[in-house]
């Protein structure tokens, strides 16, 4: 496995892999990783086979985080990663730094961004009004660099990934964005880098999440016509804020393509919802 840290020796790789007509996964992530990152390395690989290459991105985006997020906290631990990613065969680990995705100077700031202006106008894009902006500016970034012939992202950011995959087709990237199934602890439990932050009964707490899919998911299979999206959302909210240190940010019903709210929940609507577990917020979505 090799590390790679400047963005011309990423493209000088992937220029020659171009040439002898390699297939190229590749896996984005901010790191600390977990089982569910690793699913996305063995999808990857499955892609490409054998004579392929995987690559694997570590990098904490500063442009996805809000002023008052958990940047600066976020977990790292950058030797373990690499150990992983070695055992799990990545060909390739690219572990750029914020002066390499993000020169800054007085001459020549970093000033383009890109915006998909349909999809993330709901949820996550309301709750966090400049997240979506850092995650396609970088996703697009990491594509230019690694050039990729498949892109591997997890379900559990389902709205991330149906914005990825708008833009890799506005903007004509060619590269396939697949999207990974979600990942889950033996108990439910969403597999997050952010699960670290739930010490002590915590963790319990934040199963609040997968209690209240799988409430939903019990009445809308148990009705015999449509559910009100509204009375759906009282029975979240009161399931979450029973929890002592469970705040609820936002619950939504929606079409699984576009993304537009429903009123009337029937199977096959989509459900995410994003809760705060003491300060740590946690996500997570299922077909119903």
């Amino acid at each position: 496995m090799r590390r790679v840290r400047s963005i011309k020796a990423m493209q000088r790789l992937a220029k020659l892999w171009q040439r002898k007509e390699l297939q190229v996964g590749f896996v984005p992530t901010m790191g600390y990783l977990h089982a569910g990152h690793l699913s996305l390395l063995q999808r990857a690989r499955q892609l490409v086979g054998p004579r392929g290459k995987v690559v694997v991105s570590i990098y904490v985006n500063p442009s996805q985080f809000g002023p008052r997020e958990d940047f600066s906290t976020y977990p790292r631990s950058l030797s373990r990663d690499l150990k992983l990613c070695r055992a799990e065969g990545a060909d390739v680990v690219f572990t750029p730094n914020d002066q390499t995705m993000y020169p800054r100077n007085k001459t020549e700031p970093f000033s383009t961004y890109v915006v998909e202006e349909k999809l993330s106008r709901s949820m996550e894009g309301v709750s966090r009004p400049t997240h979506f902006r850092g995650v396609t500016t970088i996703v697009a970034k990491l594509l230019n660099i690694v050039q990729p012939s498949v892109a591997v992202f997890g379900a559990k950011d389902y709205q991330q990934a149906a914005i990825v995959k708008r833009m890799a087709r506005d903007l004509n990237f060619p590269v396939k964005i697949v999207v990974a199934p979600i990942r889950r602890e033996s108990d439910g439990l969403a597999m997050s880098s952010r699960n670290k932050y739930l010490v002590g009964n915590l963790r319990t707490q934040g199963l609040a999440l997968w209690k209240a899919i799988r409430k939903v998911k019990a009445a809308v299979r148990s009705s015999s016509r449509s559910i009100s999206a509204a009375a759906l959302k009282r029975q979240v909210n009161a399931l979450v804020e029973g929890q002592p240190a469970a705040r609820l940010d936002y619950v939504e019903f929606f079409h699984p393509q576009t993304l537009e709210p429903v009123g009337k929940v029937v199977p096959g609507t989509h459900m995410a919802l994003a809760v705060f577990i003491g300060k740590t917020r946690l996500i997570d979505n299922a077909r119903l």
